[in-house]
C-alpha cells in the first residue's frame, strides 16, 4: 500500500489485497490452524526464520490484517491485534516490564488501567509510581527511578478529558532513555499523529471508536520503530530469549524486535487473541473511521456548548470548549476535533447526576464508549468504582461527575434528550 496515501484511503483500503479468490473486501478465516509446505516450513516457522501463519493464538490472516489497517494509519513498522484494549495494555507492558521494575504513569486513566496498574501488577512486583500530568518536566524526572522502564499516558484522560502536554512527557521519556507508551484510544490516528510527537508505542482498545458500533471487543498495540532498544535497558530483547534457541530480537529483528516479541513471547504465553470474526468487524468500522470522529467532534462541541450555558449544569469538561482549561493544548495537538467524550456536574451532586441518567430517554446507559450511540456514565459509580476515594479525585473524577461518549445521531435530538434529564420537575 502506497504510504502517501491519505488517511481516509488507508482506513479503506490498508491491510488487505485481493487474496486467492478474489475476494474484493477482506474475508474471515475461522481457522485455528494452517498447513505447512513441509516439515522443514514448520519448524523454520517455529524457530522465526520465515514468517507465516501457524496457529490463530499468534497469527491469523484477519487479525493480522486489521492490525496492518492500523499500523498504516499511524505509520508504524508493526502492529499485534489482541483480545482487548486491557489485553493490549497488559502485554505491551509485561513485554518490557518484569519484577522488580518500575512504571511512571500519569494519574489521570481509565479507572481499569489504573486498577491494572494499582492491584494486578502489584501482584506480579511491578510498581507503578501514579504523577500529576500538570507537573513540570523537571518534578516528573524527580519520580524517575533507575529501574524505570517506560512512561505511561492517554492521549485524552479519562473521564477527565485533559489534554496531555505529549512534547513534555516525550521529553521526560527521552531523558531517561524509556519507551513513552502512549493509549489513544479517545483520540484515534484520525484526530492525533502520535508519531510526529515522540511517541513509541501507541495503544488502543479497538473496541471503541476503531470499531465504533459497539459491537466487537479488541485491542491494538502499534510499534513506531522509533526507540533504540540496546541501550542497555531492555535485555529482554538485546540478550538471547532461551525459548526460541537463544534468538536475540534486536539483532536479529532491529525495528521490529519490540511487535515481534510481544507476538511469539507474550501473546503465545498469556493466549489473549483476537478472534477473526471480532478483527473483521472491527475492520470494517475502520473504514468510516474519519468520517465518524468528524461527526463524533461536531455533536460533542455542540452538547459542550449547550450544557455549558445551562443552569442546572455546574461545569463542563471538554477540551474543544475555549473555556477549558486544555483548550490551547487541544488546538496543539488535536486540529481536527477534540474527539467526542466529554464530562459534566449538576446541581445536586450524586443524587441529581443519577436522576438524570435514569431521566434521558435517548442516551444508552452502559459500560462502553466510542459508540455510534451516545452513552451517559456516572464513573464514580461504575467505571472508577473499585478506586478509592483518593484515587478517583486524582483520577479527576468527582461524585457528581456524568461521563458522556456523544454519538453521531442528530444534535437536536440530543440536545432535547439532555433537557429532559436536566429537568428538575
Amino acid at each position: 500500500m502506497n504510504k502517501d496515501y491519505k488517511l481516509a484511503t488507508l482506513a479503506v483500503r490498508s491491510g488487505y489485497e485481493a487474496d486467492s479468490t478474489g475476494a474484493a473486501t477482506m474475508p474471515i478465516y475461522p481457522s485455528t490452524a494452517f498447513h505447512f509446505d513441509s516439515a522443514d516450513h514448520a519448524a523454520n516457522l517455529f524457530d522465526l526464520k520465515e514468517f507465516g501463519n501457524i496457529y490463530s493464538r499468534l497469527t491469523n490472516p484477519t487479525m493480522d490484517a486489521v492490525a496492518a489497517r492500523v499500523n498504516a494509519l499511524d505509520e508504524g513498522v508493526g502492529a499485534l491485534a489482541v483480545s482487548s484494549g486491557q489485553a493490549a495494555i497488559t502485554i505491551a507492558l509485561t513485554n518490557i516490564v518484569k519484577q522488580h521494575e518500575h512504571i511512571l504513569s500519569v494519574s489521570t486513566l481509565y479507572g481499569g488501567t489504573h486498577s491494572l496498574f494499582s492491584n494486578t501488577f502489584k501482584h506480579y512486583g511491578i510498581d507503578v509510581t501514579f504523577i500529576n500530568p500538570e507537573l513540570s518536566e523537571e518534578e516528573i524526572l524527580s519520580y524517575a527511578k533507575d529501574n524505570t522502564k517506560a512512561i505511561y499516558a492517554e492521549t485524552i484522560g479519562n473521564p477527565l478529558m485533559n489534554v496531555l502536554d505529549i512534547d513534555k512527557l516525550s521529553s521526560v521519556a527521552k531523558k531517561i532513555g524509556v519507551p513513552f507508551i502512549l493509549d489513544n484510544t479517545l483520540a484515534t490516528p484520525a484526530l492525533f499523529r502520535a508519531k510526529d510527537h515522540g511517541v513509541n508505542i501507541v495503544l488502543y482498545s479497538a473496541t471503541k471508536y476503531l470499531g465504533g458500533h459497539g459491537n466487537a471487543l479488541g485491542g491494538i498495540i502499534v510499534d513506531l520503530g522509533n526507540f533504540s532498544w540496546n541501550n542497555g535497558k531492555f535485555p529482554e530483547l538485546t540478550e538471547p530469549d532461551p525459548s526460541y534457541h537463544g534468538i536475540q530480537y534486536w539483532d536479529t529483528f532491529g525495528s521490529l524486535a519490540f511487535i515481534i516479541k510481544a507476538r511469539v513471547g507474550v501473546l503465545r504465553d498469556v493466549g489473549s487473541a483476537l478472534s477473526p470474526f471480532n478483527a473483521w468487524i472491527i475492520a470494517m468500522g475502520i473504514e468510516t473511521l474519519p468520517l465518524r470522529m468528524k461527526k463524533h467532534c461536531e455533536n460533542a462541541l455542540g452538547l459542550a456548548q449547550f450544557l455549558e450555558s445551562h443552569p442546572q449544569v455546574t461545569y463542563v469538561s471538554y477540551p474543544g470548549l475555549a473555556s477549558s482549561p486544555y483548550h490551547k493544548l487541544a488546538k496543539r495537538y488535536l486540529p481536527n476535533g477534540a474527539s467526542g467524550m466529554l464530562a459534566f456536574g449538576i446541581k445536586g451532586g450524586s443524587n441529581a447526576g443519577k436522576s438524570f441518567i435514569n431521566k434521558v430517554e435517548l442516551a444508552n446507559l452502559v459500560a462502553n464508549l466510542g459508540d455510534n450511540r451516545t452513552i451517559v456514565t456516572h464513573p464514580a459509580s461504575t467505571t472508577h468504582r473499585q478506586l478509592t476515594e483518593q484515587q478517583q479525585i486524582d483520577a479527576g473524577v468527582s461524585p457528581d461527575m456524568i461521563r458522556v461518549s456523544v454519538g453521531i445521531e442528530d444534535l437536536e435530538d440530543l440536545i432535547t434528550d439532555f433537557s429532559l434529564g436536566l429537568d428538575q420537575e
